[in-house]
């Protein structure tokens, strides 16, 4: 591949991770129903028509958006908890690990986590099962790190402490940004990790 080529292939992914990027906050803010491609591209800096390039349509773009960081997190849970699990001295490193990550995505991304949460149903039906693959899967990550923590609980119980958790980190970051409620990022990520971390660890 030429040099001339990559660049341009390089450019291509940069525009459209940039649309990807705008699709966050626009379909955040307005909701996937209520922007429009026009609205789209005028957030991302290009025509709506241009988006064609990229994308088959708004669906097309609201799927991307909710499949790729739904892959990032299982390659990233994974990736963490592996490293955590390699030559820990306890058995909650993993478990810590993975606290930290999500609390780090979810401080990043509430954007993403407001779209997921309001706009998950607007997914086309191949991306809604993708997706729902890929959380289960993410889900089962944790609930393995979980087992070494508490080795007698059911898979349901490992479950529910997982979903219950990602409750609690999902929500807080829409409650630190709205005005009179900002927290330092260093305070809630701290905050968040320790709440995180006592819901998983305590015994019943």
């Amino acid at each position: 591949m030429g040099e001339s080529t990559s660049a341009r292939v390089q450019a291509k992914a940069e525009r459209r991770q940039a649309i990807l990027d705008a699709a966050a906050g626009l379909f955040a803010a307005q909701g996937y129903a209520g922007a429009s491609l026009e609205d789209l591209g005028a957030e991302a800096g290009v025509s709506g028509p241009a988006i064609y390039r990229h994308f088959p349509g708004k669906q097309a773009v609201l799927g991307a958006l909710l499949v790729g960081v739904s892959e990032e997190l299982l390659e990233g849970g994974r990736r963490v908890a592996l490293e955590a699990a390699s030559g820990a001295a306890d058995g909650a490193a993993p478990v810590r690990a993975l606290v930290a990550f999500h609390v780090d995505f979810a401080l990043a991304q509430p954007d993403v986590i407001r779209v997921q949460d309001r706009d998950f149903g607007s997914l086309a039906d191949a991306d809604r099962k993708r997706v729902r693959s890929l959380q289960l899967a993410y889900v089962d990550v944790w609930c393995e790190a979980l087992r070494a923590v508490h080795p007698t609980a059911s898979a349901a119980e490992l479950r529910m402490r997982a979903q219950a958790v990602f409750g609690l980190i999902n929500s807080t970051p829409h409650s630190v940004r709205r005005p009179g409620g900002r927290v330092a990022a260093s305070s809630a990520r701290a905050t968040l990790a320790l709440m995180a971390e006592a819901a998983l660890t305590a015994r019943p």
